[in-house]
């Protein structure tokens, strides 16, 4: 049965469409039949971290106005065979050009032919967020482990179970960077638990190999030999119901058995 996923955040610059590449890429090298869908229109960036920003022809908000039928829209990834396709959207637009009924009825449109319909969101909740939501059955919420990161999305947190109706989202952690943890100049796991209240999915370190790759156009769950890569891989797993250990990322072993007994690893 097929999933609609959203992939949001509260506030901007997070790494959600970092994510929202590296968990398609993910899924599709398992076999999945999986589309990433690009909601933010007027700032899409999902073609370039995908490295397809020069193959675009038609995009979402052409499928929208009947220029092009859907399929002409989307963009197969060959590096994944028939696994992954992206639906671009429009740059030079704004977010007004994509209602929540479009979007809705996109993705009931996708859903027959994919395993996984994968929507980057706009970051905030305005009209962009409302209407990327609008087509989803789940949701993952990204953040940073930032006071401002961490309030948003605790903000967007509500907004779905309000009014997408969309019951137990996920959580991803970006850019954890365990020594700031550890000195106090960064937020703990558990402060953050405390406050969204959500089941973790998966803490992704900082780690440079996510800006080589994303440079590159190239997404870093390829490459087994980065920190990134593994984790973006334990997530996908995660996805589908495996019980996988975080890794350890730091020597002192209590930061991380504090975290497995929040997520309930033991």
């Amino acid at each position: 049965m097929s999933e609609v996923i959203v992939v949001t955040s509260g506030k901007g610059g997070v790494g959600k469409t970092t994510v929202t590449a590296n968990i398609g890429a993910g899924l599709a090298m398992l076999g999945h039949k999986v589309v990433l869908i690009d909601a933010d229109t007027g700032l899409r960036n999902l073609d370039v971290v995908l490295g397809m920003e020069n193959r675009i022809v038609f995009d979402l908000t052409d499928v929208i106005e009947g220029k092009c039928r859907l399929r002409q829209a989307m963009i197969k990834d060959r590096r994944f065979g028939e696994s992954l396709f992206l639906l671009p959207t429009a740059q030079i637009k704004d977010k007004s050009a994509v209602t929540e009924d479009d979007l809705r009825n996109i993705c009931g449109q996708l859903r027959e032919h994919f395993d996984y319909v994968i929507i980057d969101c706009p970051a905030g909740i305005e009209q962009g967020f409302q209407s990327a939501v609008a087509g989803a059955e789940k949701a993952i919420v990204v953040t940073a482990a930032e006071v401002a990161a961490v309030r948003d999305a605790d903000r967007v947190v509500g907004l779905l179970e309000s009014k997408a109706d969309i019951r137990d989202p996920k959580l991803i952690i970006n850019r954890l960077r365990i020594e700031m943890v550890q000195r106090g100049d960064m937020m703990t796991l558990e402060d953050m638990h405390d406050i969204l209240g959500l089941e973790l999915l998966g803490v992704i370190p900082d780690d440079e190999a996510v800006v080589v790759a994303t440079n590159k156009g190239e997404p870093v769950v390829v490459n087994e030999q980065t920190v990134a890569g593994r984790a973006f891989r334990n997530i996908v797993r995660r996805m589908q119901g495996e019980a996988v250990p975080l890794m350890n990322l730091e020597s002192r072993e209590g930061f991380f058995n504090r975290l497995r007994k929040i997520i309930g690893f033991r």
